[in-house]
């Protein structure tokens, strides 16, 4: 007769264990903790311009004094061309969708050391944490946008057919943020010399994007090899969707940025998921 004792399952225990590396976006998990991606998105927005002398204008400065200065140097006084686009427009259609990335980079690489007080103390898929800070950017993009419609209006341009395509351009950039962020995020609760690196990443980033200038300057040959940068692909889709240039037409670079930035999303889930379980313990 066996004498073992009989173990019966408490139903109001919950265990946890770990998950594989490509189940990193449960989305049925993320559905369940829907409403802390939307207070934390939230708090994000108000830690942001807390005590702020001007508030959510910082989201339209940033763009726009960029904007400025690229004008003066690059449009007046090194005659970048500007694919027959006024340059300030050419510039700023640019650094819309460049300055929702590099906010993102910013933080969501420090979105779990940040939070290091709720990551010790209850469970929640930790993903969140980059993914809000991704998403908060979203209310600055739209309200810089504003400026852009202003500038189309003052230079005459009205909205291309292929304005829509912007809804796609504008989940690549996410796609990118996203994946770029989940490196960051789990690499910087190891290492933090990720404070260090990002802004350096960030400034190198932009300088191989075609933000001041245009992809037409690079020569044939290397064009393909330059959509390897997801937000090459973005940026002239920017400006052939809002402007009507003929260089970010959709085709094979767009196709391949859109490959490297849906790579950077699987490998980053796979990266945070294997580096979740040391999270608690080195934050």
């Amino acid at each position: 007769m066996n004498n073992q004792p009989i173990i019966k399952k408490d139903p109001f225990i919950t265990v946890i264990r770990p998950k594989k590396a490509l189940s990193a976006l449960d989305l049925k998990e993320m559905w369940l903790f829907r409403e802390l991606v939307y207070f934390l998105t939230w708090r994000d927005l108000k830690v942001r311009y807390k005590q702020t002398l001007l508030g959510v204008l910082w989201a339209v400065l940033n763009p726009f004094l960029t904007m400025v200065v690229f004008s003066i140097f690059f449009g007046d006084l090194a005659n970048v061309p500007s694919d027959g686009v006024p340059y300030p427009i050419f510039a700023y259609t640019a650094l819309l969708p460049w300055t929702l990335f590099s906010n993102a980079l910013s933080v969501a690489s420090r979105s779990l050391v940040n939070n290091r007080h709720m990551i010790t103390k209850v469970y929640f898929p930790r993903v969140i944490l980059p993914l809000s800070s991704v998403l908060s950017g979203l209310v600055d993009f739209f309200i810089a946008s504003l400026i852009l419609v202003g500038l189309m209006f003052y230079y005459g341009y009205g909205l291309t057919a292929n304005a829509w395509t912007i809804i796609p351009l504008l989940l690549l950039t996410l796609v990118t943020s996203i994946g770029v962020g989940l490196w960051l995020s789990a690499a910087n609760v190891l290492y933090r010399d990720v404070n260090y690196i990002t802004p350096f990443l960030t400034q190198f980033w932009m300088f191989i994007t075609p933000i001041a200038y245009g992809a037409s300057l690079l020569p044939e040959k290397w064009q393909l090899v330059y959509a390897l940068n997801p937000m090459a692909g973005v940026v002239e889709g920017f400006r052939w969707a809002l402007l009507g240039t003929e260089q970010g037409a959709p085709g094979p670079r767009l196709i391949i940025s859109s490959a490297v930035a849906l790579f950077a999303l699987i490998s980053g889930m796979i990266y945070f998921r294997r580096m979740e379980r040391q999270f608690a313990d080195m934050v």
